[in-house]
């Protein structure tokens, strides 16, 4: 498997093009990542131990082409739209599971139809009863949408998104010193009410990449949080 997908996604490099490859488990995606790595292909691992703001910027990084691929387990859930990937490399799809469900094969698959070149490779041993009606719904698509091209004379393209601008995020050194209680916070409550405020703010820079101000308020958060002892 892992040859295979070597050469698949050399190719898509020579045509500046990227690829996700979606494993089972968190372990794999970084043992996978550094095997890539090894192999002169610009690789790196997403899964839930990253924080929002990091994930955000391993996207850029892929839509920019800054790295190649995107490791990941569950990468559906990041809401990816990225016309770039011509290559989804969907690993152990034979592992019948809710990550390996005909639902969640149909959602793999199609991260790869923004691109003209798209192409969804499932790795396994054997034919799933999930992997064949996946197949047979993508076919059947396909065979829809090309009858529909060819109808109304349609051409397909693959779709261009703009990659908007990145902010540079540095962990600064600083040394901690005792916090005083803003002025606005009066309670433990209050303490807790703002915390939940500027996580919203947070999560919202984040999906704006706005970046700089999240990391900002990430770390306001943090201090925060020390005062209540959840840290």
């Amino acid at each position: 498997q892992l040859e295979n997908l070597v050469k698949e996604i050399q190719e898509r490099k020579k045509r500046k093009e990227r690829a996700l490859v979606l494993t089972t488990t968190k372990r794999l995606a970084e043992e996978i990542s550094e095997y890539l790595h090894e192999r002169n292909i610009k690789a790196k691992y997403m899964h839930s131990d990253l924080d929002a703001i990091e994930r955000a910027k391993i996207v850029k990084e892929l839509r920019e082409g800054s790295i190649d691929v995107v490791v990941g387990v569950n990468l559906l859930r990041e809401g990816l739209d990225l016309p770039e990937v011509s290559l989804v490399a969907i690993l152990d799809a034979d592992k019948e599971g809710f990550l390996r469900s005909y639902t969640s094969l149909i959602q793999m698959i199609g991260r790869a139809a923004r691109n003209i070149n798209g192409k969804a490779i499932l790795y396994a041993d054997r034919i799933t009863p999930s992997m064949q009606r996946a197949i047979e719904e993508t076919n059947r698509r396909r065979k829809l949408q090309e009858e529909y091209n060819r109808k109304h004379g349609i051409t397909p393209k693959s779709i261009v998104k703009p990659v908007k601008e990145l902010l540079a995020i540095e962990e600064l050194d600083y040394v901690k010193l005792p916090m005083k209680l803003p002025k606005d916070i009066k309670t433990e409550e209050d303490l807790v009410e703002k915390i939940n405020k500027l996580e919203k703010e947070m999560w919202e820079c984040a999906k704006r990449w706005e970046f700089e101000k999240a990391a900002k308020l990430r770390d306001e958060i943090k201090k925060l949080r020390e005062l209540l002892n959840l840290v």
